[in-house]
Order: structure tokens, then sequence, then C-alpha cells
């Protein structure tokens, strides 16, 4: 005869139910940890030996006093006067060598460039990125700083990323005279779950929402602010200065439609450049001639009297 244990042996419903329950308590503890683990790597300072200065341009060494804390080390290019001045904001885990190119473009045309490494960015001190929250406060600080520098010159900022997330988030509009941001997200919780999707492909679909949900829950204890101050386009109204907002048609870290609904909230005069085949990568290193028709050319029109 054929007995049948199901009620009476190992796997009664109880003890089933309580497997059940340890390995959700499990599965959930190592989801905690993972996000945790993968905020402390993405926020964790992106130091870097910048070394001397480029030969082939004139630049002096500054060192800038911000209000995150930081100080913030960098290259003033001088400029022809009267021809206008740019702050050249890097991306994410980046600093200043990465706008070299752009210094050079500039300075070419005449232009004053300032450059500098974000808090906890390259050689400037600082403990963690924030996303845009303390790099904001610095890049103030190199806008006020230039203004002393150059207190007769019209200033433009270009933004890359992180930088132009910066740009926006900042404690008050920035004091520019004119505005290029480049490939900037438009909340923290869109950049995350791009990101994750970008990543895990199919699978994205049931992870991205609760794990974005929870990157932002744990943004305030770790990082000292919130996904509410990490809203670049809850910003872009605020700019009072003409802006051009840029994006890669293929950028699948900040989508076209998410570019096109910040513009929609920009001021004008405004302008949109989408730049085809692109994807999240440096725009003037993907399009150099396109680059100049677009970005340099919104800022000679703006900066020169």
């Amino acid at each position: 005869m054929v007995t049948s244990a199901v009620l009476t042996g190992p796997w009664r419903p109880r003890r089933f139910f309580k497997l059940i329950a340890g390995a959700s308590f499990a599965g959930a503890a190592i989801l905690i940890g993972g996000v945790i683990a993968v905020g402390l790597f993405l926020s964790a300072p992106a130091r870097a030996i910048v070394g001397a200065a480029p030969a082939d341009i004139p630049v002096e060494n500054v060192s800038i006093a911000s209000a995150s804390g930081a100080t913030l080390r960098g290259w003033l290019v001088p400029g022809r006067p009267g021809a206008g001045a740019v702050v050249l904001l890097h991306g994410v885990h980046a600093n200043r060598l990465s706008m070299l190119r752009r210094a050079r473009l500039f300075h070419s045309e005449g232009f004053a460039v300032l450059l500098f490494d974000f808090q906890a960015h390259g050689e400037s001190t600082g403990t963690r990125i924030t996303f845009g929250h303390r790099e904001g406060q610095d890049a103030s600080a190199a806008i006020a700083y230039l203004r002393t520098r150059l207190p007769d010159e019209r200033i433009g900022a270009i933004g890359s990323s992180l930088g132009g997330a910066a740009a926006l988030l900042s404690p008050a509009p920035l004091d520019v005279d004119a505005l290029a941001l480049e490939a900037v997200y438009p909340d923290i919780g869109a950049a995350t779950a791009n990101r994750i999707r970008a990543v895990l492909g199919p699978v994205a679909g049931v992870v991205a929402s609760p794990v974005t949900a929870l990157f932002e829950g744990l943004l305030p204890p770790f990082l000292g602010v919130s996904a509410a101050d990490l809203r670049p386009i809850d910003r872009v109204a605020a700019v009072r200065a003409p802006i051009l907002l840029a994006a890669g048609t293929r950028d699948d870290r900040t989508s076209v439609a998410e570019v096109r609904a910040m513009f929609a909230r920009a001021n004008e005069p405004k302008r949109l450049w989408l730049v085809e085949g692109a994807g999240h990568v440096d725009l003037e290193g993907f399009s150099p001639a396109d680059y100049r028709d677009h970005v340099l050319a919104f800022m000679i029109e703006t900066l020169r009297r």
C-alpha cells in the first residue's frame, strides 16, 4: 500500500510556509545589500592624478573653495578680451581631462576657459559623489570665481551628463549668459531605471521599478540627499539665459523623449540638438564638426558683444 505524507511528513504546510517566508526574507536582504553595494560603488570618490597642464595651451592652475566643502582644482585658460568665457562641467567618474578637447576648441576661437574637477573627482577633495547635488554647489562656485576673475566678460557654461545636472541643481540658477546641457538626466529615478534596463535587457522589466524605488529610499541615509533633490527637469524652467539641450538619438541612459520633455519646460530662447546615432557618449568627440556648428556657434552668438 502507498501512503501519503503530505500532511504529516516534513513538508506539512506550516513548515512549507516558513521556508517560503525565510527564502523571501533572504531574497529581500540580498536585494537590499546588493543595491547598497552598487550605490556605494557608484558614489565612491573618483579621484585621479590629473598631472601637469597641457603644453599646447596656456594654463593657470587654480583652486576654488566650494560651498560643497570641497577645494576644487582646475585650470584657467586666458582668452581674447571681449570674446567671452566658458566653464566646462565634466561627467560622472571623470575629471577636467575629459573636457580638454572642448577647452582647445573654445580657446582657438578666443574664449577664456575654466575647466575643473568636481568634488570627489580628479584632484578635488570630497567624500562622495552626489549625482549633481553637491556638484551643483561646485558649478555655482566656479561661475562666481570666473565672474571675479573676468568681470567684463559674458560667461557661458557647458555641462555633460553629471555636469549638466549640476548646472541645473545649483542652489540658485547659475549666473550665466548661456547654458548648454548635454545628455542630462531628468530625474534620478529615470536615470537609475534606464541604466538597469541598459544592463539587464529584457529581465529589467521585473526588477527596474523595485530596485529604483529602493535606491531612491537609500539616498538620504547614505548621501544626505533625497530623490526630490535630484530632479533637473524641475529646475530647467528657472534658467533665464539662452539654453541649448543636446542628446544622442541612441542614448539609452537619457532618452530622446526625456530630453524633449526637459526642452518643453525650458524658456525661450532655446535650441534642441539631437545627435544622430550617438549614445550616451562625449558628443564633441562623437561628432566634432557638428559640435562646432551647434554648441560653439551657440556660444559665439550668445556671448559675443
